[in-house]
């Protein structure tokens, strides 16, 4: 488009009297419209320049910050390549020794192999060996079940053997209590009552039942014996032994029926059976012995223990027929071999 100065349009407005009247109406419509369009031609011209103005604005600035953005990006680009060529050495480096831990770890895996051998060996000889255990310890168990009940059983028979026991040395207890109050009239240094190993030991001297070298007794001795046959037949469970006792001075020669002490305790002891027999206690339950001066209780060295030896021991055993079946039952459960 084409663009008119200032200067020529005043020159032509100062000339439009004069050609008022020389020039037509048209062409000065025609001036004026194309003097308008020139007007408005250059007010479209200065916008388009003032958005170029602002567009050339823009684009410096965005050209100087692509300029910054590139100087930035060559500085990182620069530390991209040092950090690059230092995980390159770092990688090289790990590389190699991966390489050497390879080669060591195949030797090792040689080597682990063997081991791994053995290993399994030796595990495969211990399995062998807990299945042997196994059957051991379930052989073991079915033992120890079997001993249970064993052990059971002994402890209920201990059970009734420590009651029974219990109730046989009650009864000696008893025993002795009876006797003691039944011979508590006679004078201890003639009669004592004592318990001795589970047993009551009525000890009577000679000076109570017998004359010297006599086998016949006195009263008063038979008075001892009537008294204690009494307790004896109110304890049917109990078994008597007469023991015939000496010192160690030989009979006089020529004594009848006797040859030594022996004969003599023997006798002793027998006529003393016989009495407690003929006092109610049933013969069967009586036993009589001779010892002689084999079994002193002092020795024969004085008159005083002389007299202590020259005595008869009247031994009263409760019988233990229950202990005795109790006994036999642990002895026939005993396991074979035991």
């Amino acid at each position: 488009m084409r663009i008119i100065s200032p200067a020529l349009l005043g020159l032509a407005l100062l000339a439009a009297p004069t050609l008022t009247g020389c020039v037509t109406a048209k062409k000065y419509d025609d001036l004026n419209a194309r003097q308008k369009a020139d007007a408005d031609g250059k007010a479209a011209a200065e916008r388009q320049l003032q958005a170029t103005t602002g567009q050339l604005q823009k684009a410096s600035d965005e050209l100087a910050q692509l300029r910054l953005t590139q100087k930035r990006l060559i500085t990182d680009s620069a530390e991209t390549g040092a950090a690059y060529r230092k995980t390159r050495s770092l990688y090289n480096d790990l590389n190699t020794s991966y390489d050497k831990l390879l080669k060591n770890s195949d030797r090792e895996l040689a080597n682990k192999s063997s081991d791994y051998n053995k290993v399994a060996k030796d595990l495969a000889r211990r399995e062998a060996e807990l299945g042997e255990l196994d059957q051991n310890l379930q052989k073991s168990k079915a033992d120890n079940d079997r001993l249970a009940a064993d052990l059971k059983t002994r402890e209920a028979r201990l059970t009734e053997l420590t009651k029974a026991l219990a109730d046989k040395d009650k009864a000696v207890d008893d025993l002795k209590a009876r006797v003691s109050k039944a011979l508590l009239s006679f004078n201890s240094s003639d009669l004592q009552v004592k318990l001795k190993d589970g047993k009551v030991y009525v000890s009577l001297s000679e000076q109570l039942l017998f004359k010297s070298g006599s086998t016949k007794v006195d009263p008063k001795g038979q008075e001892a014996l009537k008294k204690l046959a009494t307790v004896l037949q109110e304890q049917k469970d109990v078994n008597v032994v007469v023991e015939g006792h000496t010192d160690n001075v030989p009979i006089l020669r020529g004594t009848a029926g006797m040859t030594d002490n022996w004969d003599l305790s023997a006798l002793r002891a027998t006529e003393i059976a016989r009495l407690l027999a003929t006092s109610g206690v049933s013969p069967e339950r009586v036993t009589a012995s001779g010892r002689g001066q084999y079994v002193p209780v002092a020795a024969n060295d004085t008159p005083q223990n002389k007299a202590m030896n020259r005595r008869t021991e009247i031994i009263l055993t409760p019988k233990l027929n229950e202990l005795f079946q109790i006994l036999d039952g642990n002895s026939s459960a005993a396991p074979a071999g035991k």
